[in-house]
């Protein structure tokens, strides 16, 4: 600001002043000084125009509207020195602000302090939720590999609490007590098989004794055949049990020597049912580990079992492979193919009229996983074929 002849305040026109005037049109000021001069350029609204004497007392002011008031213009004032000596300048755009402003304004604060600080909270949670989740979460892996573990035959196992969340350590608890008393069920179960199976051998041998007394005729052959069969499944029952509670007490035997002698045990049954019954092999000696009472009752129980379905003619033919292998052949009318699925499950029958409780084949089959072997039913023209196939001694 400069004086000019008669004392009054007058604008030096610089450049940047008339840079401003450019990209201001509407640009506005007052400039006044405490003598009472004043000078005015643009169009001041009339209610900042009239206000400069009242600020005399004011350094440094910022002149606007509070929120809900009708809009008006803002303006700033500020006292500074200058060459026509100290002077008061009000000025501002000359009204409302521009929307533009505003906005340009909110995305200036948003991209230099909002932005950055959501990136950095969106890459420290990309970063930090799996390990804390992983953390959190690590032992349920090793929970869920022993969970896969679990079958009927693993009792006393139970699931590792260890490094497991706090919150799920309730459910974890909770499903192991669940296997305790399944473990307690299931041992019942198996003690009550057992001397069932006790309690039963006395009663079928007196039995058969009895019935041994009567005068030859077909009933007696049959009822022979019952109690036998009887006989046969309570000592399965037995073996099984002996089986689950010592699988590691496993020998060196013979399967030559075991099939020739249930051959010559079940050779009157046979023959009393109208049977031949024929031993075949083409070696004198078959080794394998297992337990000997087992493989026998397997064996008698497939024979008993081509005895009843046979058709009560032909042969029933024992053959020993030298690849371990087991086959009990009949002539009868043999097993459709979509019922040999079901032939293995327990208390499954071929027709409603059997007379067995159709768990024969079930116990022949465990008694063959506990030995780590499998059983088939083979085509034949005419006829069954039952083949049980041993694992190589190890």
């Amino acid at each position: 600001m400069l004086r000019d002849a008669n004392g009054g305040l007058a604008v030096r026109e610089t450049p940047e002043l008339i840079k401003l005037r450019m990209t201001v049109p509407d640009l506005w000021y007052v400039v006044r000084d405490r003598l009472g001069h004043q000078l005015i350029e643009g169009s001041p609204p009339p209610h900042f125009a009239r206000i400069g004497a009242a600020l005399d007392g004011i350094g440094n002011a910022r002149l606007g509207w509070n929120l809900g008031d009708p809009p008006r213009a803002n303006a700033r004032m500020r006292w500074v020195g200058s060459a026509a000596g100290e002077i008061q300048v009000v000025t501002g755009p000359g009204g409302e602000a521009p929307l533009r402003w505003l906005v340009e304004g909110v995305l200036v604060v948003f991209a230099s302090f909002v932005l950055p600080t959501l990136l950095v909270m969106a890459l420290a949670t990309l970063i930090a939720t799996p390990v804390v989740v992983s953390r959190a979460l690590g032992g349920l892996g090793a929970v869920a590999a022993e969970a896969e573990r679990i079958d009927i035959d693993s009792q006393g196992t139970r699931l590792p609490t260890v490094l497991m969340p706090r919150e799920v350590t309730p459910l974890v608890d909770a499903v192991n007590r669940a296997l305790q008393r399944l473990d307690e069920g299931h041992s019942r179960r198996k003690r009550f098989l057992a001397d069932a199976a006790h309690e039963l051998r006395t009663p079928i041998a007196i039995l058969q004794t009895r019935i041994e007394t009567l005068p030859g005729s077909a009933e007696r052959v049959r009822l022979l055949e019952d109690v036998a069969r009887l006989a046969v499944m309570a000592e399965q029952l037995l073996d099984l049990q002996r089986l689950e509670h010592a699988p590691n007490a496993f020998v060196r035997l013979d399967l030559v020597a075991i099939g020739r002698r249930a051959a010559i045990d079940l050779a009157p049954l046979a023959i009393n049912a109208g049977y031949e019954l024929a031993f075949e092999t083409k070696t004198e000696r078959v080794e394998v580990i297992g337990d000997a009472a087992g493989l026998e009752r397997a064996l008698v129980n497939l024979v008993q079992n081509a005895i009843q379905h046979g058709g009560r003619r032909g042969t029933i033919t024992i053959a020993i492979g030298s690849e371990r292998i087991i086959e009990v052949i009949d002539e009868g009318p043999g097993i459709a193919a979509q019922q040999r699925e079901r032939m293995f499950e327990p208390f499954s029958r071929v027709a409603h009229q059997d007379r067995g409780a159709g768990l024969g084949l079930h116990l022949v089959r465990e008694i063959v996983q506990l030995h780590g072997g499998a059983i088939a039913i083979l085509d034949r023209p005419r006829g069954a074929c039952f083949r049980l196939s041993l694992p190589k001694p190890g």
